[in-house]
């Protein structure tokens, strides 16, 4: 029975990681990056003073990179970091006096990102095949 519960989470976690890391990657972070290396002005907002170029750099690296990295269970923990500080931006700076319905999606987003970073990447993922090793390793040490 423990082992049912178990293998269902691990399915949910990597539902979770492809759907939210994945949506990230194709409908956000992939615009962004194709901006930032068009080679024309950049034109993004500026929600932490740094300028619209580095702010810019920053959402592509929480948003293609970090999110790859989610889909892929690798780092996953790390990952969320940039994850989560990017959607708290949206929410909280962003879209802090917009309509509820134009902070949803980064609400969505961002309560996602909190249950991955706090329930880990599961077992199918490449840290859950790291973690398996390790058991083995370590288990073939004694």
């Amino acid at each position: 029975m423990i082992y049912k519960m178990n293998t269902s989470k691990d399915i949910a976690l990597l539902v979770l990681r492809i759907t939210f890391g994945g949506l990230m990657l194709v409908n956000h972070g992939w615009g962004k990056l194709m901006s930032l290396i068009s080679g024309g002005p950049i034109e993004f907002l500026d929600p932490i003073g740094l300028g619209p170029a580095v702010s810019l750099s920053l959402a592509v690296l929480a948003e293609v990179v970090c999110s790859a990295l989610v889909v892929l269970g690798f780092y996953t923990r790390v990952a969320m970091i940039p994850l989560i500080a990017t959607m708290a931006v949206a929410v909280f700076s962003v879209h802090w006096s917009d309509p509820f319905k134009d902070k949803e999606s980064a609400l969505i987003y961002l309560g996602a990102f909190v249950a991955i970073a706090l329930l880990g990447a599961g077992r199918f993922a490449i840290d859950g095949l790291r973690a398996s090793k390790k058991i083995v390793i370590n288990a073939g040490d004694k």
